[in-house]
Parts: structure tokens; C-alpha cells; sequence
């Protein structure tokens, strides 16, 4: 059975970082991410590597480890995906990576998506659905 859950990650610290700039204005970075949601008692550590194009929009690549507790089971699993901003909203998607659940979260397959605009910081939001197996 498919369980949706609704998180807000409140970002706790977020290091982004160039690593290969053009002169006009294009750049890569790479982003270093806490997040926790405290109401559902998860956390979860977020890495990124961005393109930025000339005019500010980007698109993105992520992995997310999300530790925690869902449903009474605790444990740890991954999510891996991509997203873009718009120059307004950043929206992605991301799917658990198979064999990535740990401890009673063993097993869990799913996806996630996350939409948000800087009104929303300093939180993230992220839809979960997910199966326990």
C-alpha cells in the first residue's frame, strides 16, 4: 500500500560552493544541505550539483539521505534525482534508490517531489510516496 506524506525540511544550513565559472556568468556548484522536518521527527543530508545558466535559471542533480522514522519504522533510505529552477520556482523529482533502506525502513521503494519558491525558505517542501514492502 502507497503512503503519501507531506514534509517541510526546514534548511539548517546550505553551502553552496563554484567549482567551474564563465565569463559570461554560466557556472557550476556544488551544494551541501541539512534539512530537518522536527513535527515528523526525520533528517535528512542533501548534496547537489547545479548549471546555472547566463540569466540565473538552473538545472540540477541531487542524492538526499532522509533518517528518521516513517510509520512507526525507523531507519535511514536514499532518494536520487534532478530538478530545474525557473528563475521563480524549484521543482524536482526524485525516486528512492532500491536496496538503499536501512534498519526497519528495509525494503522501502517510492518516490518523492519537492516545488518551492524563496517565500517558502527557509523550508523545503517535499511530497513522499512511498511503499514499506
Amino acid at each position: 500500500m502507497t503512503t503519501t506524506t507531506e514534509l517541510k525540511l526546514q534548511i539548517g544550513s546550505w553551502d553552496e560552493n563554484p567549482y567551474r565559472e564563465f565569463d559570461d556568468g554560466r557556472k557550476f556548484t556544488r551544494a551541501e544541505v541539512a534539512l530537518a522536518d522536527a513535527d515528523a521527527g526525520l533528517q535528512a543530508s542533501y548534496e547537489g550539483l547545479m548549471f546555472y545558466a547566463a540569466d540565473g535559471t538552473s538545472s540540477y542533480v541531487t542524492l538526499m539521505q532522509i533518517t528518521g522514522t516513517l510509520d512507526g519504522r525507523s531507519g535511514s533510505f536514499v532518494l536520487t534525482g534532478s530538478g530545474n529552477y525557473d528563475g521563480t520556482t524549484a521543482a524536482g523529482e526524485s525516486r528512492i534508490v532500491p536496496g538503499s533502506g536501512t534498519g526497519e525502513l528495509a525494503g522501502i521503494s517510492g518516490s518523492a517531489s519537492s516545488s518551492s519558491t524563496h517565500e517558502d525558505y527557509p523550508v523545503m517542501p517535499l511530497t513522499l510516496q512511498y511503499d514499506l514492502g
